[in-house]
């Protein structure tokens, strides 16, 4: 009779265990995405921006250069770090590259009356490349990239990732001096460029497809 009675009870316990646990589970989402909502790596993902915008100053080199370590200590393949970077902040460059494009490009020029610079009117550009002998390398340079942007964002600097200035330089033949002041390691490919500055603009989120996500069972 009294294991009968055992019995009865462990059997009344199961439904409260099984509800337990699926109100524990339900508890535990709710505070994830409560400690989600006040993250601050979580704001500043989803408050960064892309400017097209900047203050002329350019961006202090203590500032840059902790953006840029930020960038290095990305995750990479086997360690790697199979890419180079090139902080340009120098006016003359940047203006220099920029008269070149203006040769070439004078219709789009005239129809953009803000137009100062090539990079979006930054004064500071970031050049990454990467070394093509790693097939994976472009992949680390992309993560080298957001790490960057990132940092900037976290310190109220903005930025902007960019391919046509340096699809331009490496295919106009005038722009060929300013490739080779880069400096690159032999071997590397010039992939894309960053600029970086204070914003002059603070542009709304454009909206995002969440339908792409999709979680398997």
């Amino acid at each position: 009779m009294k294991t009968l009675k055992q019995a009865a009870l462990a059997l009344l316990f199961v439904p409260f265990m099984s509800c337990g646990g699926g109100a524990q589970k339900s508890t535990d989402s709710a505070n994830e995405q409560s400690q989600a909502n006040k993250n601050q790596t979580i704001e500043t993902i989803m408050s960064r921006r892309s400017i097209r915008q900047y203050k002329p100053q350019a961006v202090g080199r203590d500032t840059m250069q902790t953006i840029v370590e930020c960038g290095i200590n990305a995750p990479n393949g086997m360690n790697k770090q199979s890419w180079a970077i090139r902080v340009v902040d120098n006016p003359e460059y940047i203006n220099g590259i920029t008269e070149v494009f203006k040769k070439k490009n004078q219709d789009r020029i005239a129809n953009d009356p803000n137009f100062k610079n090539m990079f979006r009117n930054a004064p500071t550009v970031v050049f990454i490349s990467n070394d093509p002998s790693y097939e994976l390398s472009q992949i680390d340079c992309g993560l080298l990239g957001e790490n960057m942007i990132l940092a900037a964002q976290s310190m109220g600097i903005g930025s902007c990732c960019l391919g046509s200035p340096v699809r331009f330089m490496l295919t106009e033949p005038e722009a060929a001096e300013y490739v080779k002041r880069l400096e690159l390691p032999e071997g590397y490919n010039l992939l894309y460029c960053i600029a970086f500055g204070h914003p002059d603009e603070s542009p709304e989120a454009k909206p995002r497809d969440t339908s792409k996500i999709k979680f398997i069972d």
